[in-house]
């Protein structure tokens, strides 16, 4: 039954929906994306149960505002890993909150963009010469908190947390477990690299003695989530937003692919505008309650693929878990004691694939990198972006991430497109 056409169900399909076999396949599809879910609230220093609730809220969200219609898990976004972290240092938990509201807003903004004009409309503003080198610039910019952290540091090598003849060794297991699982692993083992590098990684950083038990001792078995509120800070809103654009793409590219598997058009319905929709709602939640940005999860339509499962009720059910999981402060704890090195081995990996994709984004647009304004444009925001340009005015700064999304949306604009 699992295998019908996804339009076949909604939400009100209760009788569907509550079976046995929703319920453990929807906590299968939460265990798929279960490694990449808590991975960003470990890097950047927020509650890994706050992530998991916002998890939950954001898909429970987007399957009303979608009606239903679309199989898709919605969980915390590698895109907003640097920026997380910056805000962290510079506006503590309340502004970067109000950050992560202000990329649902992006969100918001385009949904009713695209419902006015049409998806082409977006594109003319943000084509792949634009979007590519952004996205190129969020993975290269990470590349050094990454090295650091396997070497045994902190993310920004400021302390040394474990000796490098330690932490290395550790790094290099969790790295090489990821790889591996990711090109050999079979079935289900393929849709888990993340998590099964976490795994692997732990297990040889217990033998090298480095894990912190004192942390799970401490925890309670059960306990509300650490939730923060969001604060106003006009900064962190403008550097969120303009990162936004890099999910806005991975949205459309994940929108169209579990369109693929279940043969369905979802960007004809419900509507692309109402699925973005959907994921800016899930988004800004998030940030009113302390976790990090959401987005569409590929290895979930991998899952869901996997074992023919494209009913919705079946992702309702993995959000349902990831709530009841956010309320286990012991788990919270557990996730917290899995020391650095095993963190920036993963990264390794994971911010180098983040930059890959950004260059095939341009690869598959067929654009031609040598013509001086494409050039300009992809020279000038990944410079800007990775060499520590600042630009200010008075109290207000605009660096890194933000200012190549910026710079790449301006010379889009300012430059003229020669016709060869």
């Amino acid at each position: 039954m699992s295998g019908q056409p996804a339009d076949k169900y909604s939400l009100s399909s209760l009788d569907y929906a509550f079976s046995v076999r929703q319920c453990v396949v929807g906590a299968q599809m939460l265990f798929v994306a279960f490694g990449a879910l808590v991975l960003v609230p470990i890097l950047t220093g927020l509650d890994p149960n706050v992530a998991l609730f916002t998890a939950g809220i954001g898909t429970l969200a987007f399957q009303i505002v979608t009606r239903g219609k679309v199989p898709i898990f919605l969980a915390s976004s590698f895109a907003f890993i640097a920026p997380i972290q910056y805000g962290m240092r510079t506006w503590g938990p309340g502004g970067t909150m109000c950050g992560v509201v202000a990329a649902g807003v992006l969100y918001l903004l385009v949904s009713s963009l695209i419902r006015w004009k049409g998806l082409k409309s977006v594109y003319r503003l943000l084509p792949p010469i634009v979007t590519g080198p952004v996205i190129m610039v969020i993975g290269l910019s990470l590349s050094p908190s990454a090295v650091h952290m396997a070497l045994g540091r902190t993310g920004d090598g400021s302390a040394v947390l474990f000796p490098v003849e330690t932490a290395l060794p550790v790094a290099l297991a969790a790295l090489a477990a990821t790889i591996v699982v990711s090109i050999y692993g079979k079935g289900f083992l393929r849709l888990v690299p993340i998590l099964s590098g976490i795994l692997v990684g732990y297990l040889a950083a217990l033998v090298a003695g480095i894990v912190d038990f004192s942390i799970i001792a401490k925890a309670p078995w059960l306990g509300l989530p650490a939730f923060v509120r969001p604060t106003w800070n006009l900064q962190a809103a403008i550097l969120f937003f303009l990162v936004g654009i890099a999910p806005f793409v991975e949205h459309v590219g994940n929108i169209l692919a579990v369109g693929a598997v279940t043969g369905r058009n979802y960007a004809e319905n419900p509507g692309l505008h109402r699925t973005l929709l959907g994921d800016g709602i899930a988004t800004s939640l998030a940030g009113f309650f302390g976790g990090p940005p959401n987005t569409t999860y590929a290895e979930v339509t991998g899952g869901i693929t996997l074992v023919r499962a494209f009913n919705p009720a079946v992702l309702t059910w993995a959000a349902l878990t990831a709530l009841a999981l956010s309320f286990v402060t012991k788990l919270g704890a557990v996730l917290q004691s899995i020391p650095t090195p095993v963190m920036g081995g993963i990264m390794i990996l994971l911010f180098g694939a983040i930059s890959v994709v950004g260059m095939n984004l341009l690869v598959r647009a067929g654009e031609d990198l040598v013509q001086p304004r494409n050039m300009a444009i992809v020279a000038i925001v990944l410079v800007f972006g990775i060499g520590g340009m600042v630009f200010s005015a008075g109290d207000f700064v605009l660096e890194g991430i933000g200012l190549a999304g910026v710079t790449g949306i301006v010379l889009n604009l300012i430059l003229p497109n020669r016709p060869e």
